[in-house]
């Protein structure tokens, strides 16, 4: 692995502070590992290296996929933990390790009526479309649709049930006593450094798409991309377990995602295509199979000319895309053009009026396009509605490996008896690569492991 390490040394003679459980990052993984940490008893310690705690998740849609919940019952919802297990393997051609899908599957529902019944979070389906590679309706969501409000929600959470917070700490070197991690030391903003001891430790530092050298190393055919995620995200983690012995898993795994409005960098709900939207390029001629996923969307959108696309949809769809705060905010930046003709959009957009026309003209409303898709929404009408986008990096999906219990591997497959690893820390549940990804496996991974690795005991 070529690339800088950060130090992983024997434990200091006393830690300046000691907490039993020390969480290093406070995204959704590591709040909602503080909020079960504190709930079985044990004294928790947050620490992040940003100002306010936001990271990948803020930058995120904030949903969240799980079967059985209480809300899909309400919205008349009929789904199993089988059902989505299988719909995460599909998607991954098999690639992930069975037991770690099975435990996520069925831990998912709990921790969504968990969050809402015991903190009050008003999580709710969306209800009115569907996400590639699901067969049930179960993207769970708070109000704005928006990881902002997530965040916001489970930091104010944390706050109020007392767990202490500690930002603009960033973890530089990890303390090990023989197999077991003792502690670490932290960077303050001033330069100097703190020593804190823990009983836990629970990796939650968000993946390492910021890292430039590793996105070059392990996933090359995205490093022109746009960078989606949060710069803090540098991989921290990854390294530190390579430097100890952990097993690390499908590094060339990440989540792209193919409808970032461009240049204004905003994410555009890939409901405007799961709707009966299309995709088409600068010569105005549509160039895949859209409902394929958005992850895989972005190596697509990247191979057109100038690496851009755009969106095309109607004013039906751009009705349902409301309900998402980024898609009003794009709406604002006026990223988003509006025509009463096909021809009038082409001339706002900029593309050539004939062959998109004629694209546009010949999308069939039965059977399958030349690209293999099926058409089942209603056919585009006036208005219609176009966005310019590109492709972009949001989140790595490969890291350390993990049991069902979130504790980290080593490379002998034996565990770490008090490290655990959670959201972009830990290997998600995608494959190998971007196809593989299945909408929500980011949040779904940290808010899963992240309550499995708080509520776990100290040993």
């Amino acid at each position: 692995m070529t690339a800088m390490k950060p130090d992983v040394v024997p434990a200091p003679d006393a830690f300046d502070l000691t907490c039993e459980t020390l969480i290093i990052g406070a995204g959704a993984g590591g709040l909602v590992a503080a909020l079960a940490a504190h709930e079985a008893g044990q004294s928790v310690l947050v620490i992040e290296a940003d100002p306010v705690p936001q990271g990948s998740t803020a930058l995120s849609a904030g949903l969240i996929p799980a079967a059985g919940t209480k809300a899909q019952a309400v919205a008349g919802i009929d789904d199993e933990a089988v059902l989505f297990a299988a719909d995460i393997q599909t998607k991954a051609d098999n690639e992930n390790e069975q037991a770690l899908v099975d435990r996520l599957a069925n831990a998912s529902g709990p921790v969504i009526d968990w969050l809402t019944e015991t903190f009050g979070m008003p999580f709710s389906v969306v209800s009115n479309f569907d996400y590639p590679g699901h067969s049930r309706r179960r993207m769970h969501g708070l109000p704005t649709r928006s990881g902002a409000e997530l965040i916001d929600r489970l930091r104010a959470t944390c706050e109020s049930t007392g767990i202490d917070i500690i930002c603009e700490r960033r973890a530089h070197r990890l303390f090990l006593e023989g197999d077991r991690v003792s502690g670490v030391a932290v960077t303050r903003p001033d330069g100097g450094v703190e020593t804190i001891g823990c009983h836990k430790l629970v990796l939650a530092c968000n993946g390492f798409g910021g890292n430039r050298d590793l996105v070059h190393q392990f996933m090359p055919e995205i490093e022109n991309g746009v960078w989606f995620g949060h710069d803090g995200n540098r991989g921290e983690a990854l390294l530190w377990g390579h430097e100890i012995g952990a097993d690390l898993q499908h590094l060339n795994a990440y989540q792209g995602h193919g409808n970032v409005a461009h240049p204004h960098g905003i994410l555009i709900t890939w409901a405007v295509i799961m709707e009966g939207g299309v995709q088409v390029n600068c010569e105005g001629r549509r160039f895949w199979n859209e409902t394929k996923g958005y992850s895989e969307a972005a190596r697509a959108v990247l191979s057109q000319p100038r690496g851009e696309a755009y969106a095309i949809f109607d004013g039906r769809i751009a009705e349902i895309a409301r309900q998402f705060e980024d898609f009003k905010q794009a709406e604002t930046a006026t990223a988003i053009k509006v025509s009463a003709t096909l021809e009038g959009l082409a001339g706002e957009l900029g593309l050539p009026v004939g062959p998109f026309v004629e694209t546009m003209n010949t999308i069939p409303e039965d059977g399958p396009d030349a690209f293999g898709r099926t058409f089942k929404s209603p056919a585009l009408k006036t208005p219609y509605f176009g966005v310019r986008v590109t492709g972009a990096l949001f989140h790595t999906q490969g890291g350390l490996r993990t049991g069902k219990d979130a504790r980290v591997y080593r490379t002998d497959s034996t565990v770490f008896p008090n490290l655990y690893a959670c959201g972009g820390a830990a290997c998600g549940v995608s494959g190998s690569g971007d196809s593989g990804y299945l909408s929500g496996n980011g949040l779904l991974s940290a808010v899963v492991l992240g309550k499995l690795a708080g509520e776990a005991p100290l040993d």
